[in-house]
């Protein structure tokens, strides 16, 4: 426990310094979707429910948050929590009815609801259509006490809407909740059979993901001033579903190391076009074939290993 404390005091000090020699808008965007990839962990990692429709949470979010904003002049911390609200109502509809099915079937419930969200925002003109919601201010916080017009006052803004939103999943998985959460994911039977309804607490982890995506999906928002598209696009829920298998499921830090990774990959290889899509594909197929536990899982069992020894 106290190597992870000084871990992850080193990497908060890292965190602080990073905009000295990184782009603070390419560290913004890394941390948005770290904390989505993190949401869709506590789904997939700890409860064991496979979301293929992740991104509907994530991008309405942001239509959310940039209609409360531009639309209807309201502080962003209202759109902020617009976009959680307005995700997690939409994780209530969705998880309602995907939780009566188990496995694939669940799978393809959240998939059928995410493709007809991205139709819906495709013909609404509450989302702009194709063009997408530009344009979104960047308004003050805390009513004109910290302006975020600067790229690196809003880094430090975005960090402690990540640590927050990290603590919170941190909390949550090692709560009592959480520990039924892993219970259900291993033996949903012998959890039952216990007397934990299975349903109720998958129904509550799918709000929490859901709502926890729509905070990475407004806080993107925020931070590029357009919501369009393509962030609730099936090839976004695939990306958060890579992001968490390169880290390494269940586990607090991976999707949080598989979101930088990514987002790296996509910064640098931007110059090849579609082609990044092959290497992200050949990097999912080494993945699953030879580091099924991610960079994290593997570092993890190559320690406890050494320690042994």
């Amino acid at each position: 426990m106290t190597t992870q404390r000084v871990g992850y005091a080193l990497l908060i000090v890292l965190a602080l310094v990073a905009p000295t020699f990184a782009y603070p808008v390419f560290l913004m965007k890394a941390l948005c979707f770290a904390l989505f990839a993190c949401a869709f962990n506590l789904l997939l990692g700890y409860a064991g429910l496979m979301s293929f429709g992740h991104a509907m949470f994530f991008g309405m979010a942001g239509y959310f948050y940039g209609h409360v904003v531009k639309s209807w002049d309201m502080a962003p911390e209202l759109g902020l929590l617009a976009g959680v609200a307005g995700a997690a109502l939409l994780g209530l509809v969705t998880g309602a009815l995907a939780i009566r099915r188990q496995g694939i079937y669940f799978a393809m419930i959240t998939l059928a609801f995410a493709q007809m969200v991205y139709f819906f925002c495709i013909q609404a003109p509450f989302t702009g259509g194709e063009d997408g919601l530009q344009g979104i201010p960047r308004k003050a916080l805390l009513g004109g006490l910290i302006p975020i017009k600067d790229d690196k006052v809003l880094y430090y803004v975005v960090l402690a809407i990540f640590l927050f939103g990290y603590a919170t999943i941190y909390r949550i998985i090692y709560s009592p909740f959480g520990q039924v959460l892993k219970a259900i994911r291993d033996n949903e039977q012998r959890a039952l059979s216990l007397g934990y309804e299975a349903d109720r607490y998958k129904l509550l982890a799918f709000v929490l993901s859901a709502g926890l995506a729509g905070l990475a999906g407004a806080t993107k928002a925020m931070v590029q001033q357009f919501a369009t598209l393509t962030d609730v696009a099936a090839s976004t829920s695939g990306e958060v579903v890579l992001m968490a298998l390169v880290g390494g499921l269940g586990t607090i830090i991976g999707p949080v190391v598989g979101a930088f990774i990514i987002i790296t990959m996509q910064n640098y290889l931007a110059a090849t076009g579609e082609f990044v899509l092959v290497i992200q594909g050949a990097i999912f197929v080494v993945i699953v074939l030879a580091f099924r536990k991610g960079v994290v899982g593997e570092l993890a069992e190559w320690w406890k290993r050494r320690q042994a020894r």
